[in-house]
């Protein structure tokens, strides 16, 4: 019988390199405000990131005329490129707004942040979940 250990990474990413101590995530290479490269874009124009030791909150914006419409801010996870790196290359957020649920994430791309953002409607309105990915620049 052969046994299957749970939870075990085998790409080199996933393994801790001999002697390494454990690693807090700095999200401040994530800081500041991240601008819609495409200005006439329906989804989001702008999500400003703000880093706080090894904390960090994301406040969104929507696309709503006459202006754009404040998601509100909410703590915020970091990632790292490996379990032996600092340096956040990525993040995620949950948004709760009654109606429906948002997860945004989002990763540094050389001078970029590429935003995804995935929509569960909750209201029983019929609409189909929502997929939606942005180009932001500081």
């Amino acid at each position: 019988m052969t046994t299957i250990l749970k939870n075990e990474y085998r790409i080199p990413s996933h393994i801790a390199e001999a002697g390494a101590t454990a690693m807090v995530v700095t999200p401040a290479p994530l800081a500041g405000t991240w601008v819609n490269v495409n200005s006439s874009t329906k989804d989001l124009v702008k999500v400003v990131i703000t880093a706080s030791g090894s904390g960090m909150t994301v406040n969104p914006y929507g696309a709503c005329v006459p202006n754009p419409c404040n998601w509100g801010s909410v703590a915020g996870t970091a990632y790292a490129a490996n379990v032996s790196s600092s340096r956040a290359v990525a993040f995620s957020a949950d948004f709760d707004f009654g109606f429906s649920r948002v997860t945004v994430v989002g990763h540094l791309h050389g001078s970029e942040l590429l935003v995804e953002t995935f929509t569960v409607f909750t209201d029983g309105s019929g609409r189909s979940n929502l997929y939606t990915t942005d180009t932001l620049k500081k």
